[in-house]
C-alpha cells in the first residue's frame, strides 16, 4: 500500500466527511513557506498551516532549541514539580502582554486554553460564594472543539449535534462598523437579565467566521461595560496572537485590558502542541486559600512540557527580531497594495486587511455555506495551482508565514485574481 491507501485504511481527519471528501494530499517535506507532496509538487503554504507557522517550516533555529532541550530534559510532570523552561517562558512572555497579566497556566491547545479560562471565570465567582453561570460570546464566534469552548462558539454546524448539552452561553452581535451600538446595547441587556460570569471574544478578528474585523474602540467599550458590571473578560488570542494583526497581540490596540488571555498556535512556531491561559493576580488570588476545594483542579499530562517551552522561547525570540518585525510590516504593505488593486473588481464584495491578515469576499447570489460548492471550487483551484488556501464559504483569506517572499506573495495574489474570474 502507498501512503494514501494506508491513510484511508487507518486515519480519521478533522472536519472531514470521508465519504465525499477528496483524497488528502500526502506532504513529505516543508521548508520556509513551501511544502512538497509525495509526487514532488510544490505548494505555497499561504495560511501557515492553520495559522501556526509564522517563521516557516523546518525552521532550524526552533529545531535546534528543541533538540538541545530533548538532550537535557524532554518532560517531567508539572504537578508538584517545576523546571527552568517553564519559568523562562513566563519571564519572556509576561512583559509582552498587557501589564495586568501576572500568572500563566499551561495546557496543550487553543481549545483547552479557552476551556481553562471559562472554568476559571465560573469558579472565580463560585469561590467567592456568588453563583454566576452565564458566559457571553459573539455571534459566529469560534473558540475550539472541547465542550466549554464549543459552547462559546457560534458556528452551528460545528455544534448542532450537541445542542442542549452545553453550559449557558448568550450571544451578542459583533460590533462591526455601523453595528457598534447594537452590540453595546445587547451586552447591557444580557448582563441585566442573566448572572454573567464572563465575556469571551476574539479580539478585532473573528478567524473561522471569515476574518470578520471590527475596531478596537468598540471592543474597549464592551470591556468597559463588563468591568462596570464586574463581568470577567477573556481575550481569545489563539489566532491573533504573536504578530498576526501587526502588533504582538490584538489587545495591544486596546486601551482596556482583559482579565484573561488564551494563547496557542504560533506560540511554539508550529512545532509542538502547547497553549497558555494568562490571568490577573486578582483571579489567581481567588483560588489561593486554605480550602483545597478552591484550587483549580485542571491539568494535562503534558502540562508545561519542557520541550514545548523550549520551542515557545525560540518562537518568541524570533518574533522579537527586527527583521521579523520588518517582515510583518512588509506583508501588510503588500496586502494593502493588493487590496487597492482588487477591491473594485465587479465580483468582489468586500476586502479587509489587518497586519498579515487579508480577506476578500466574493459576491454570491445565495448564502454560500461553509463547505459549499463555491468554496470547494475555489479550494480545488488553489490546490491545482500549487497554493494552500482554505476559503470560508465565499471568503478567501491569506495569513502567510512571515518569511514568505514577495515573489511568493505575488503568486498567491495572482492566483486569487484568476480564481475570482472562474466563480
Amino acid at each position: 500500500m502507498n501512503l494514501i491507501e494506508k491513510d484511508r485504511k487507518y486515519l480519521w481527519h478533522p472536519y472531514t466527511q470521508h465519504k465525499t471528501a477528496a483524497t488528502p494530499i500526502a506532504i513529505v517535506k516543508g521548508k520556509d513557506a513551501l511544502l512538497w507532496d509525495e509526487n514532488g509538487k510544490e505548494y505555497i503554504d499561504a495560511i501557515a498551516s492553520w495559522w501556526v507557522n509564522p517563521f516557516g517550516h523546518s525552521n532550524t533555529f526552533v529545531a535546534d532549541a528543541i533538540y538541545k532541550q530533548l538532550t537535557t530534559l524532554e518532560h517531567v510532570l508539572f504537578g508538584g514539580f517545576t523546571h527552568e523552561p517553564a519559568v523562562q517562558v513566563a519571564e519572556k512572555l509576561l512583559p509582552m502582554l498587557p501589564s495586568n497579566q501576572q500568572k500563566l497556566f499551561f495546557s496543550d491547545n487553543g481549545s483547552t486554553s479557552v476551556e481553562v479560562a471559562i472554568k476559571v471565570a465560573l469558579q472565580y465567582f463560585y469561590n467567592k460564594g456568588e453563583k454566576r453561570t452565564t458566559i457571553i460570546a459573539f455571534e459566529d464566534a469560534f473558540h475550539g472543539d472541547t465542550f466549554a469552548a464549543m459552547a462559546a462558539s457560534g458556528i452551528s454546524f460545528y455544534t448542532q449535534a450537541f445542542q442542549g448539552m452545553f453550559i449557558d452561553v448568550v450571544r451578542i452581535p459583533v460590533p462591526t462598523p455601523g453595528n457598534e451600538q447594537a452590540s453595546f446595547d445587547a451586552l447591557e441587556d444580557v448582563i441585566q437579565i442573566n448572572s454573567c460570569a464572563g465575556f469571551i471574544f476574539e479580539p478585532l478578528v473573528q478567524g473561522a467566521a471569515g476574518m470578520v474585523m471590527y475596531n478596537p474602540e468598540a471592543l474597549d467599550e464592551l470591556i468597559e461595560i463588563c468591568k462596570k458590571h464586574k463581568v470577567l473578560t477573556i481575550a481569545d488570542e489563539v489566532m491573533t496572537g504573536f504578530g498576526k494583526t501587526g502588533k504582538n497581540f490584538a489587545c495591544d490596540y486596546l486601551k482596556q485590558q482583559p482579565d484573561m488571555m488564551c494563547l496557542s498556535k504560533a506560540l511554539t512556531a508550529g512545532t509542538i502542541p502547547m497553549a497558555l491561559t494568562t490571568f490577573t493576580q486578582e483571579l489567581f488570588d481567588a483560588f489561593y486559600d486554605d480550602d483545597i476545594n478552591k484550587a483549580l483542579f485542571h491539568g494535562h499530562t503534558f502540562t508545561a512540557n519542557p520541550t514545548g517551552c523550549a520551542a515557545a522561547l525560540a518562537s518568541m525570540s524570533l518574533l522579537e527580531k527586527p527583521e521579523m518585525q520588518a517582515n510583518i510590516k512588509r506583508i501588510t504593505t503588500e496586502h494593502l497594495a493588493f487590496q487597492k488593486r482588487v477591491q473594485n473588481h465587479p465580483k468582489v464584495k468586500t476586502t479587509r486587511v489587518l497586519g498579515v491578515i487579508f480577506a476578500l469576499e466574493i459576491k454570491s447570489d445565495s448564502t454560500e455555506s461553509y463547505y459549499g460548492s463555491m468554496r470547494n471550487k475555489l479550494y480545488n483551484f488553489f490546490i491545482d495551482k500549487g497554493v494552500i488556501l482554505r476559503p470560508v464559504g465565499n471568503i478567501v483569506y491569506i495569513l502567510p508565514p512571515y518569511i514568505i517572499t514577495d515573489e511568493q506573495l505575488q503568486k498567491v495574489y495572482t492566483i486569487i485574481e484568476e480564481a475570482i474570474e472562474i466563480v
